[in-house]
């Protein structure tokens, strides 16, 4: 049986990621409020990122960059998102 948490991004209780995804207090947060969805939903977003403002996760600004946002997605304001950029619509 796999842990549970409530997931910030969702909204909704959803299984819990395996280990901690970020070093640090930010990655404890993500384990302890993110579900494996929700951490999906971030990948996607990152990935955006990356690839519209053509950012290199090994570039130091841009790291930082990227965890800022990482924070303001789970815990903020949503944090930036690409230009032009309209979030899918869902379906009942």
């Amino acid at each position: 049986m796999s842990l549970r948490v409530d997931c910030v991004v969702l909204g909704c209780e959803g299984d819990a990621l395996d280990a901690a995804p970020w070093p640090g207090e930010l990655g404890q947060r993500i384990l302890d409020n993110v579900s494996k969805a929700g951490w999906q939903q971030w990948l996607q977003r990152q990935t955006m990122l990356l690839n519209e403002k053509r950012l290199s996760p090994i570039n130091p600004e841009h790291k930082a960059y990227l965890a800022a946002q990482m924070e303001a997605f789970f815990f903020g304001d949503g944090g930036d998102e690409p230009d032009g950029w309209v979030p899918p619509t869902t379906q009942a």
